[in-house]
């Protein structure tokens, strides 16, 4: 049976990139021209999103997807020329995206992680860890709540987030049989709303610089760094988002495909399905801890603090710290403007030289030894790179097709006044799904945001334009944990060794809700006026009772009543 399901989507697939390829020929002829055409190509900006999206959840083949998808965009781009557009796919976007000095640096940083990650479970840190962590997290939910705390504390860069805390906390989450599905949701979930929310991290001064350019249009002579302070409180979903974990947490209840995946993992001790395909290999995820290696906490402990502290101090200075005064505005500015894909790799290379000095000290391995496990893990995360290169590809497609600007036209016209920061959160979640990119979408949806708000208030500087403002952030945010595209996606799937699309799936039913929860509860009734202080602890209370109704007790005792209670309905039927 399952082998004609698989038959079935490929073919599937197969049709739907064929029609697609098709279809773009046909109504290629037909599309916009001249100045709106010159933002976007219509209804076609949709077809790489399109693809790449539908074709993920349909094969679980996300290369061969993505693949597909920047093809397709290649060929509305080039005209309908199916030959120069593979060309292009090739050349331009794939190895386009590769030369670009942020994206290498990051890939290299990739590899070296598996480099690292590799030096300290050979030398007994991750197992020690692993140790100690249970016996202070003595059942599944004292780990998941060390595993959301751990998060908050890393609020400098989502990356270092997802990294640190998924390889610290998997060893003690698979001793609970936690599902992977359920460690990279607790990650997500907490690294992109907290770094969002913090008024010092590495998206700070970025996100200041599109409201510093959003008051320049309409030419309002304004503080865009109080203006981003001013929004934290509204930033509804991101907080939403957070306390939806905690509360997930704290009940035992998960609904949906997380429901699923607690079960299969608590009672069939299979951590991810059998089809998975985590984006960390099965080598790397073991801990092979070398033969005769003592298992000292500190061989896992150093690295991680050396890695955090080297972190922030590399995000200072490459971001002009030096420079600056040494007070909150000066390190507000000087981790805001730093290069974050640059910080992380010279201190992934430096915890990595200080790891493989470690293991030689305490004769653990030689310095031969050390390099060739190195390499190793380093090789381990080749398939990761390869999912981020052809990420990124896709979204130079996008960006050149217009889909963002797509998306915001045709729904961002005729909005009532109330209702705007609402609508504006709906299409920035659109556009960061389409797109994979919450930078990108802020970089579209607030200079396009604020003007709008100015002309409605009469160009005063009212709650509903910093309401405004953050309902776009939120919006990135959200399409961004949502969207199997998303840098930051696979950045958790890979810091919890799940699968990329597994993760998305079972993610999305509790991004709705927080999402849900932020839209009618937060972003309405803010732009009428009423205080975040109000409707937070609302928000917050929505979701608990919306997890106690539709939510199942995930411990593991209730799984077995209700397995047992499965199986003998099923026996009773068959007699």
């Amino acid at each position: 049976m399952s082998k004609k399901i698989s038959k079935r989507r490929w073919i599937i697939a197969a049709l739907l990139i064929a029609v697609t390829i098709l279809a773009t020929n046909i109504v290629f002829a037909e599309s916009e021209t001249g100045e709106e055409a010159s933002a976007h190509y219509g209804l076609l900006s949709l077809v790489t999103p399109f693809l790449a999206i539908v074709l993920s959840f349909i094969t679980k083949q996300v290369v061969l997807s993505l693949a597909a998808a920047i093809f397709a965009g290649a060929i509305i781009l080039d005209g309908g020329n199916v030959f120069t557009a593979f060309l292009r796919t090739c050349d331009t976007y794939i190895v386009g995206t590769v030369t670009d000095s942020w994206n290498a640096t990051l890939l290299v940083f990739i590899l070296a992680v598996g480099g690292l990650i590799a030096i300290m479970s050979k030398m007994g840190g991750m197992q020690a860890m692993a140790i100690a962590m249970s016996r202070k997290a003595k059942n599944a939910k004292n780990s998941l709540l060390i595993t959301w705390i751990m998060g908050l504390i890393i609020f400098f860069e989502d990356y270092a987030n997802s990294l640190v805390v998924g390889p610290t906390m998997r060893p003690a989450t698979d001793r609970e049989r936690i599902s992977r599905e359920k460690l990279s949701y607790v990650i997500d979930s907490t690294a992109g709303p907290v770094t969002d929310l913090a008024p010092i991290s590495s998206w700070t001064a970025y996100e200041i610089g599109m409201i510093a350019l959003a008051f320049s249009s309409v030419g309002y002579d304004g503080n865009a760094c109080g203006t981003f302070i001013q929004t934290i409180p509204y930033r509804f979903y991101n907080i939403f988002a957070i306390f939806m974990v905690l509360i997930i947490i704290l009940m035992q209840r998960d609904y949906g495909p997380m429901y699923r995946a607690e079960k299969r993992a608590r009672l069939q001790g299979k951590l991810y399905e059998d089809n998975a395909k985590p984006m960390i290999s099965k080598e790397l995820d073991a801990m092979n801890v070398k033969e005769g290696a003592p298992l000292r906490i500190c061989n896992a402990v150093v690295p991680i603090v050396v890695f955090t502290v080297v972190t922030i101090m590399a995000l200072w200075y490459t971001g002009g710290g030096v420079d600056e005064p040494f007070n909150f505005t000066g390190i507000q500015n000087a981790l805001g403007n730093a290069d974050a894909a640059t910080s992380i790799l010279y201190s992934v290379i430096f915890t990595s030289i200080l790891s493989i000095i470690m293991a030689m000290v305490q004769k653990i391995m030689t310095l031969k030894e050390c390099i060739d496990v190195w390499l190793g893990g380093c090789k381990e995360l080749l398939l990761t790179d390869t999912i981020l290169v052809l990420a990124w590809a896709s979204g130079t497609a996008m960006e050149n097709l217009g889909t963002g600007n797509y998306i915001s036209h045709v729904v961002g016209d005729s909005i009532p006044g109330i209702l705007i920061p609402v609508v504006l959160f709906l299409i920035s979640c659109l556009v960061a799904f389409a797109t994979g990119t919450s930078y990108g979408t802020t970089a579209i949806m607030i200079p396009i945001a604020f003007p709008l708000t100015w002309g409605i208030t009469g160009g005063e500087m009212s709650d509903l334009c910093i309401v405004t403002i953050a309902a776009c952030t939120c919006g990135s945010i959200f399409g961004d944990h949502c969207s199997p595209l998303s840098d930051t996606t696979i950045m958790s799937s890979m810091g919890s060794a799940a699968d990329l699309i597994d993760h998305a799936k079972t993610q999305v039913p509790y991004a709705m809700v927080a999402a849900i929860a932020a839209g009618a509860i937060g972003f309405i009734p803010a732009a009428a006026g009423v205080s975040p202080i109000i409707l937070i602890p609302l928000g917050i209370a929505a979701i608990a009772i919306f997890v106690r109704l539709v939510g199942k007790s995930t411990k593991t005792e209730d799984l077995q009543r209700e397995a047992e209670a499965e199986a003998s309905g099923k026996a009773a039927i068959k007699q």
